[in-house]
C-alpha cells in the first residue's frame, strides 16, 4: 500500500513539474499585434512625407522599432491581399484575384491554415477586430478559420448602397459579432465609430488575455474610402477629412500600445503596423499619398504595391533601424511561426522567415525576389534584387486623368497597355526610366525568374495553368 502511495505521489510530482514546465514556455510565448490598414499609401505616415497632420504615435514605433522601406503587399487589392498575409501564399496559389463581391460564392479555403490557426497550435489566443473579406458566408469567417472572436465587417465599407455610379448595386453593411449579424444595416454613424470600435476591442481583448500568449489581427475599414471618423478627431488636421482619419488610426496605435506598457507586456509583444495595399488615387482628397510612387491601388506599380511597415518588439528589434532589405506581407506567417515554435502550414507557402532581420542582421537576405500578380492571375512583375522587369500587360492607370474629390471619384483607364521595361529601383523608385538596352544580362536574369513564376503560379493571359495553383474554397450546402 505504502509502495502504491509512493509511486502515485512520485507520479504526481512528474505531471506537476511538467505542466509547470510547459505554462513556463508557454508565458514566455510572444504576444503579436498585427494592425492592418486599407489603401493607405507609403506617404502616408510622418516620416514618409505626411503633411497637414502627424502620426506621433507611429513615429513612436519608428524610434523603437524597424521601418522597413521596400516591403510589399502580397497584391495590390483588398481580398487578395489578406489572403495572402494570413496564409503566407501568394493570393493566385491559393485561388485569390482581386476583391471579393458581396455575391461570391468562393473564400477562404478549409485546406488552408491562417496565421491564427498556426499560432493555435502553441495554445494562442486569437481574435479579429475590423475587416475580414475573405468570404462573408459562414463557413468563411473568422472564427472558422483559427479566431475565437470576431467582431467586424465582412466586407469593404463601401460594399453597400454608397457609389454614386449604382447606388442599388451593393446590399446593406452588416455588422457581425462571431458568425452571428449584430447589425444587418450599418450607417454612417456606425462607420464613424469603426476605429474607436475596434481599438477598444483590441484594448480589452489585451487586457483579459494577458496570462496567456494572444494574437490579436486588427484590420481597421479605414482609410478605403467613403471615410468616417469620429469627433474626436473631425476638423482636427489641415488636410482636410483623409487627414482626421490618420490622426484616428494613429491615436489607435498608441492606445494599443499604452494598454502593452499599463499590463507589463510591452517587453513581450511583437506589433506590426502595415497596409493592404497602396490608395486609391482617382478619390483625390479622400485617397492617401504614394510619396512619389508610380501609380496606386489596382497596379503592379510601386505606389500600388509598396507600403510602410513598422515593427516593434523591445529586446528583439534593434531600436531607431531601417531595413532596406526586401520582403512582404506574405512573410509575416513564417516569421510568426518562427517565433512561436509553431510548425508550418503543410500546404507549400511562399513566404519567407524574417526574424534575422528583425534581430538586426541586413547582411541576410531571406526573400531573393518577388512576384507582382494582379489581373487575371497574370504576372506583371518581378523583383530581384533592386532591379524591377515590369512584363506588358493591360491595367489601371491613374496619369493623366484629373482625381475626384470630397469622395467622388475621378475617371481612371481600366484597360491601359504597359509596355514593360526594366527598373533600377535604387535610383529611379517612379519607375520613369526604362534601361532595358544598357542591361540586357539583368532582363535575361529577371525573365528567367519570371519563367519560373510561370511555371510554378501560371499566367492566364498567356494560357499557362501553373503546376502548384490550389483552389479557393466555395460555399457548400448544408
Amino acid at each position: 500500500m505504502k509502495g502504491t502511495t509512493l509511486f502515485s505521489t512520485i507520479l504526481f510530482l512528474l505531471f506537476a513539474s511538467c505542466t509547470q514546465q510547459a505554462d513556463e514556455e508557454k508565458s514566455q510565448l510572444p504576444n503579436i499585434v498585427l494592425i492592418y490598414l486599407d489603401d493607405m499609401g507609403y506617404g502616408d505616415l510622418s516620416l514618409t512625407g505626411a503633411t497637414g497632420y502627424s502620426t506621433p504615435n507611429l513615429d513612436r514605433m519608428a524610434t523603437n522599432g524597424m521601418f522597413f522601406t521596400h516591403f510589399y503587399s502580397p497584391q495590390a487589392v483588398c481580398s487578395a491581399s489578406r489572403a495572402g498575409l494570413l496564409t503566407g501564399c501568394y493570393p493566385n496559389r491559393i485561388g485569390f484575384s482581386g476583391a471579393l463581391s458581396h455575391r461570391s460564392l468562393t473564400g477562404i479555403s478549409d485546406e488552408e491554415e491562417t496565421i491564427a490557426e498556426v499560432l493555435k497550435k502553441k495554445g494562442y489566443a486569437t481574435a479579429i477586430f475590423g475587416k475580414w473579406h475573405l468570404g462573408f458566408q459562414q463557413q468563411f469567417l473568422p472564427i472558422h478559420h483559427g479566431f475565437d472572436e470576431f467582431y467586424g465587417i465582412p466586407y469593404s465599407n463601401d460594399m453597400w448602397p454608397y457609389h454614386p455610379s449604382g447606388p442599388n448595386v451593393f446590399p446593406n453593411l452588416p455588422l457581425f459579432e462571431n458568425d452571428s449579424i449584430i447589425n444587418p444595416a450599418v450607417t454612417p454613424a456606425d462607420q464613424e465609430q469603426f476605429t474607436t470600435d475596434f481599438t477598444l476591442r483590441t484594448v480589452d481583448f489585451i487586457k483579459r488575455n494577458q496570462k496567456q500568449p494572444f494574437f490579436v489581427y486588427l484590420p481597421h475599414p479605414m482609410p478605403h474610402v467613403p471615410l468616417h471618423v469620429s469627433d474626436k478627431f473631425k476638423g482636427k488636421s489641415a488636410q482636410g477629412l483623409y487627414g482626421d482619419v490618420m490622426m484616428e488610426i494613429d491615436w489607435s496605435v498608441g492606445q494599443i500600445i499604452q494598454t502593452l506598457e499599463e499590463t507589463g507586456l510591452v517587453g513581450n509583444t511583437l506589433v506590426i503596423f502595415t497596409s493592404d495595399n497602396g490608395p486609391w488615387l482617382n478619390y483625390g482628397n479622400h485617397a492617401g499619398s504614394t510619396a512619389g510612387l508610380r501609380e496606386g491601388k489596382g497596379t503592379s506599380f510601386e505606389g500600388g504595391q509598396r507600403i510602410p511597415c513598422l515593427m516593434m518588439w523591445k529586446g528583439v528589434i534593434p531600436e531607431s533601424t531601417v531595413c532596406n532589405n526586401l520582403a512582404s506581407s506574405i512573410d509575416i506567417l513564417p516569421t510568426l511561426a518562427s517565433v512561436s515554435g509553431a510548425p508550418l502550414p503543410e500546404n507549400k507557402i511562399d513566404g519567407v522567415n524574417l526574424l534575422p532581420l528583425l534581430q538586426g542582421n541586413f547582411n541576410v537576405h531571406p526573400r531573393k525576389s518577388f512576384y507582382y500578380y494582379y489581373r487575371q492571375n497574370s504576372l506583371e512583375a518581378v523583383r530581384t534584387n533592386h532591379w524591377k522587369l515590369v512584363l506588358p500587360h493591360p491595367g489601371r492607370t491613374y496619369e493623366g486623368f484629373q482625381p475626384g474629390n470630397d469622395g467622388l471619384p475621378g475617371k481612371v483607364n481600366g484597360n491601359y497597355l504597359f509596355e514593360g521595361g526594366l527598373y533600377d529601383l535604387r535610383r529611379d523608385p517612379g519607375e520613369r526610366y526604362d534601361v532595358s538596352e544598357s542591361h540586357p544580362e539583368i532582363v535575361r536574369e529577371l525573365e528567367k525568374i519570371a519563367h519560373e513564376a510561370r511555371e510554378d503560379l501560371g499566367d492566364e493571359l498567356k494560357d499557362i495553368p501553373g503546376k502548384n495553383r490550389r483552389q479557393p474554397g466555395r460555399v457548400t450546402k448544408n
